[in-house]
C-alpha cells in the first residue's frame, strides 16, 4: 500500500519508534494519527512535525480501553473521514528477572498493554480498513517474539502472542484488500525502559538501550514504512534480529545458550 494520501493511526505515537514512524510518514504526505498515553509527549511529536502539523491529528487514551479507542475511531472519522492504516507500535518490556520473581501484577499489565491493546486496535479498525480500496496493518512484535530471552520471559511471550496472532491475520485476510506486516525489531537505542515505568538500573528488553545499537529508531521506521509500501508479510528489522533468526533456525540450542550468555549478568 502506498502511504502517500493516507490515513495511518500509530500507537505509541509519544515517543521512541513510535515518533519516527509519525514522523517519517508525515513526511511522504501521509495524514497520521498519533494514539499515546501520555499527552506531553504526543505535544513534542506535534512540535518535532514543523510544517507537517497539519496533517497529524493526536489522540490521548489508552489502548488497553476499548471505549477510549472506539472515541478515537470516532474522532478520526471526523477529521479526516476514514482509515487507511494501523501501526500497533506501543508496548513495554520488564524487568529482568526470572519467572519465578515476577509478580501478578506485572504480568497482567504487559500483556495488557503489548496483547489485549494491540488486539483492541484490530478489532476496532479492522471493519473500517476492509471497506477501503487498500489498507495495512503493521504489529510490532519483537526479537524477543520468536527466541527465548531469559530474565524477559514474560515481554517475550506477550510478543510471541503478538507474533502468533498477527501471522494468523495474514492468513484471514489473504483474500481481502487488507496487507499484514509482522515486525521483528532487534536492539535499537529507545526509552522504552522510562516509559515502562522502569528504573536505569532494570536492564532493557530487546528494543534495547545500548547506545551501540546497530539502528536507530529513525532507521527502524524507514524500513518499517517501505515494508509497508511493499506490502511484505515479515521483517526483520537490525543485523541482530535478521542473524538471530537464521542461528535460531539452525540451532535453537546454540542461539539460546548465546543469548543467556549476553545477558545473564543482569539478572
Amino acid at each position: 500500500m502506498k502511504t502517500t494520501n493516507k490515513v495511518i493511526l500509530v500507537t505509541g505515537g509519544g515517543n521512541g519508534l513510535g515518533r519516527e514512524l509519525v514522523l517519517n510518514l508525515l513526511s511522504k504526505g501521509s495524514k497520521v494519527v498519533a494514539v499515546d498515553i501520555n499527552k506531553s509527549a504526543l505535544d513534542q511529536t506535534k512540535q518535532l512535525a514543523g510544517e507537517y502539523a497539519k496533517t497529524l491529528m493526536t489522540a490521548e487514551a489508552d489502548i488497553t480501553n476499548e471505549e477510549a479507542i472506539g472515541n478515537v475511531l470516532a474522532a478520526i472519522n471526523r477529521q479526516f473521514g476514514c482509515i487507511d492504516g494501523i501501526i500497533n507500535n506501543a508496548g513495554i518490556i520488564q524487568p529482568f528477572r526470572k519467572i519465578i520473581d515476577i509478580d501478578s501484577a506485572t504480568v497482567e499489565r504487559i500483556f495488557n498493554i503489548n496483547f489485549t491493546g494491540t488486539l483492541n486496535i484490530i478489532k476496532t479498525f479492522l471493519p473500517h480498513l476492509l471497506q477501503r480500496p487498500e489498507s495495512h496493518i503493521v504489529n510490532v512484535s519483537s526479537m524477543g517474539g520468536f527466541l527465548p530471552v531469559a530474565g524477559q520471559a514474560i515481554y517475550g511471550a506477550s510478543k510471541a502472542a503478538i507474533k502468533i496472532l498477527s501471522e494468523a491475520l495474514t492468513s484471514e485476510l489473504s483474500e481481502t484488500n487488507v496487507g499484514v506486516t509482522t515486525v521483528f525489531p532487534g536492539a535499537m537505542f529507545t526509552n522504552i525502559k522510562a516509559n515502562s515505568g522502569l528504573g536505569a538500573d532494570a536492564g532493557a528488553g530487546t528494543e534495547g538501550h545500548s547506545k551501540n545499537a546497530a539502528l536507530s529508531p529513525a532507521k527502524a521506521a524507514e524500513q518499517i514504512v517501505k515494508a509497508i509500501e511493499k506490502n511484505k508479510t515479515r521483517l526483520y528489522v537490525g543485523k541482530d534480529a535478521e542473524t538471530m533468526n537464521i542461528l535460531y533456525r539452525l540451532n535453537p540450542c546454540l542461539a539460546t545458550k548465546l543469548i543467556y550468555k549476553k545477558i545473564s549478568h543482569k539478572m
